[in-house]
């Protein structure tokens, strides 16, 4: 007898087949906004390179699972920077979260809004929510261990296994 999560077989045991990954990828990229013109950290930072500066932030899977963010630290402008070194943290009811930075570099701006406005991360991750913008100092070798939209997905499908 077939259902829908598998065979029944005669002795009643139930045969569960899961998702095949692609199906994953659809259901994660329906769920969460995954930008193809960012580059993402297995830590869920994004960075974006606008005219030599690389703005960052936290990506929409990130938001979401914070849920409601109450306090986003921020660096100094000036302020150096390393690769997948944190460089503040995101405060939620729910937990406290360290942000890791996806390149090296000055930083050269802060979002001033998120002081008073640290919802921004949740209800606009990659426009309003940005965090910092860097002069990256190795951007050349330094993006080769990032993941672009489609490595991105795949991880996100790894997480519902």
């Amino acid at each position: 007898m077939e259902t829908n999560y598998g065979f029944l077989y005669p002795n009643h045991s139930l045969r569960v087949y899961y998702p095949s990954t692609r199906a994953r990828l659809l259901q994660m990229s329906s769920q969460y906004r995954v930008p193809d013109n960012l580059y993402y950290t297995r830590e869920h930072e994004w960075a974006q390179t606008l005219n030599g500066i690389v703005r960052i932030g936290i990506t929409d899977y990130a938001a979401k699972t914070l849920n409601d963010v109450v306090y986003v630290s921020l660096p100094s402008v000036g302020q150096s920077i390393k690769q997948l070194v944190s460089f503040g943290t995101v405060e939620s009811i729910k937990a406290v979260s360290e942000l890791y930075s996806p390149l090296s570099g000055a930083v050269t701006r802060v979002n001033t809004e998120l002081t008073n406005h640290p919802e921004l991360v949740n209800k606009s991750p990659y426009e309003e929510g940005w965090i910092i913008e860097i002069k990256p100092s190795n951007i050349g070798e330094e993006q080769k261990k990032l993941l672009d939209s489609k490595q991105y997905l795949v991880l996100l499908g790894s997480l519902g296994k």
